[in-house]
């Protein structure tokens, strides 16, 4: 994305510079007229706001002005063409109190990166759309979120839009592509008028891989398999290419990517090509390609190189199980006049039951803190705002539902279910989609971070979508802080959990804290089928530390019916503990006067 944002008076900068720290602004201005006024470390650009429009509107996704409305609006009156082709608008105030999404809100997705600067500032979005009034799906935009491309005419898509803003009914026909979007909010309207069996032509949207509609989205399935004489040129290649996807009536827009012969690693040709497009390509063995039956197997084919089929065979290879060749293997010779374009290419197209599309594809495992949304950060807020996915347990997802749009969806599993969602997560992600993988506390302390990261790990990493941890309070942070400072000086925490680690190899964990003399909080202390590891914890305490240290129990951190109790090492109340609960049990030096638990730094020695 290629966004600018713009300050109107120097007051703005604070708001400028964290604004350049997002993925949507490249550049940050001061409006000035003067080029006396001196800003720190040439991190503004200093010019008129005139002149930056001059020179950048047509290039631009995004402007952001902080500042007055109309002084904004007077700026871009003149050069607003139409919806299609401006970019998207979007005026802070100087406090950013107040965040307007002028224009773009559907090219330009400007709603949504609203809802990251509203999360990231904690300011209020103004908007006035029937798509924020009604909860409408936005249909010539909502496409972008899960990794379509759309064509049609701006007008047509313009019709429908009016269409529903007049409550018509809407219809779509989708015959390719995730169908997740249905189940938000937003797409239980359409998909209410979907599941009719007639429908207005000239009130109908499309989602699939043809580009004889009007109005159609188009889900990235296909693969072409490719397989080509040596040093066939891009230019061969590519026009056989269009040739064969225009006598199909099939859409560019619908390919995954290309699949080949790993021999083919260095034909230029092909690499220029998925270059250009900005599309990957799968490499197979000789083995892995003839495992696979096709309906067009080559014995020329098999004599060169060994195998029967290159075309057919990589590209069902790639669509993955349950794919079908779409488009049978056709070869293309050269032209003997254009000799530019030399060489022969053999292409097949497989239609994938999956999306695949992974450059545009992102995974946030976000920490939703202890369970109050107050405890939420502006980081994960940000971060659940671009996603169009949220992924998690139900109780976690239940604790931040105030903050879902009308137009994102949840995928709720229950509490054993860890590697089904990260699996889930990465496979949308492949897909082109934003997603949300959410934890309870902080994502990277027993949570879902590791095992995500674990995954990812296997897959390829050219393959492999964008990833960010993004951090939250942990429950034994806030109850930490409820009780006072008892991790004023070293701590360390350790599940008890036996599970996935054994307990021979807790038990030296604990005894290595002992020694150390750490503050310890355990997590997992206690569960019905797990009932004797916390006493054989607090026996093993007890053997290195006096009877009459103290202990905080705190149970349900951060929500309604939380609480906490301070007791010694040998007064524990070991029927009041399950796995909803946290125990910090002092060191050696660790107090409790009137309630306050505290281990002291050492400050006042010195």
């Amino acid at each position: 994305m290629e966004g600018i944002a713009i300050g109107l008076s120097s007051n703005s900068k604070e708001i400028l510079k964290r604004l350049k720290k997002t993925e949507f602004v490249n550049d940050i201005y001061i409006a000035s007229s003067s080029k006396d006024d001196a800003l720190e470390n040439d991190l503004f650009k200093i010019q008129k706001p005139k002149e930056i429009l001059l020179n950048k509107w047509l290039e631009l996704d995004l402007i952001i002005f902080i500042g007055s409305i109309a002084a904004s609006i007077r700026l871009i009156n003149s050069f607003l063409t139409s919806k299609g082709q401006d970019p998207g608008v979007i005026v802070i105030d100087n406090k950013c109190s107040k965040i307007v999404p002028l224009l773009g809100s559907h090219q330009s997705n400007t709603q949504n990166i609203a809802c990251q600067i509203s999360n990231l500032f904690g300011g209020q979005i103004i908007e006035t759309s029937n798509s924020k009034d009604q909860s409408f799906l936005k249909l010539d935009s909502f496409g972008n979120q899960w990794g379509w491309k759309r064509s049609g005419k701006i007008q047509n898509w313009s019709k429908l839009v009016i269409k529903q803003a007049k409550n018509e009914e809407i219809f779509c026909k989708q015959l390719s592509g995730i169908g997740l979007w249905k189940t938000s909010e937003s797409g239980e309207i359409i998909n209410q008028s979907c599941v009719k069996e007639t429908e207005n032509p000239d009130s109908t949207f499309h989602v699939n891989i043809f580009k004889n509609q009007e109005t159609t989205w188009h889900p990235p399935v296909l693969w072409i398999g490719l397989g080509c004489e040596r040093n066939t040129s891009k230019e061969l290649i590519a026009n056989s290419l269009n040739d064969f996807l225009d006598s199909s009536n099939i859409s560019p827009h619908s390919i995954a990517g290309f699949a080949t012969i790993d021999i083919k690693k260095d034909e230029k040709g092909i690499l220029e090509l998925a270059e250009e497009n900005n599309l990957p390509i799968k490499f197979f063995t000789k083995e892995e390609l003839s495992k696979i039956n096709v309906p067009n197997p080559s014995s020329v084919v098999q004599k060169e190189i060994g195998i029967s089929s290159v075309a057919e065979a990589s590209c069902l290879l790639a669509a993955g199980e349950g794919s079908k060749i779409l488009k049978e293997k056709r070869i293309f010779k050269n032209n003997a006049l254009a000799t530019s374009k030399s060489g022969a290419v053999t292409i097949s197209i497989a239609e994938s039951k999956n999306q695949y599309y992974p450059k545009n594809g992102e995974i946030h495992i976000i920490g939703s803190g202890p369970g109050d949304i107050s405890f939420l950060t502006n980081n994960a807020r940000e971060a659940l705002s671009k996603c169009i996915v949220w992924i998690g347990y139900k109780m976690y997802l239940d604790l931040i539902q105030p903050l879902k749009r009308s137009d994102q969806v949840l995928i709720e599993s229950k509490l054993t279910e860890e590697k089904e969602r990260c699996k889930k997560a990465i496979k949308l992600a492949e897909g082109g989609i934003k997603v949300a993988l959410i934890s309870s506390g902080e994502s990277g302390f027993y949570g879902m971070a590791g095992l995500l990261l674990e995954l990812l790990q296997k897959i390829k990493k050219e393959y492999r979508p964008y990833f960010e941890v993004h951090p939250g309070i942990s429950s034994v942070q806030l109850a930490a802080a409820q009780s006072g400072a008892p991790l004023m000086n070293d701590f360390c925490s350790i599940s008890l959990s036996d599970k996935l680690t054994p307990w021979s190899l807790i038990e030296k964990r604990i005894q290595g804290a002992l020694l150390g003399d750490f503050v310890i909080a355990f997590f997992n202390p206690q569960s019905i089928e797990r009932n004797w590891q916390l006493r054989s914890a607090i026996d093993l305490c007890l053997k290195s530390r006096k009877g009459d240290t103290p202990v905080l129990i705190a149970r349900q951190v951060g929500r309604e019916n939380q609480s906490k109790k301070f007791f010694t090492l040998k007064s524990i109340p070991f029927q009041e503990i399950d796995m909803l609960s946290i125990i910090i049990i002092g060191n050696s030096k660790t107090t409790l006067i009137d309630d306050i638990f505290l281990t002291p730094r050492g400050y006042l020695q010195n």
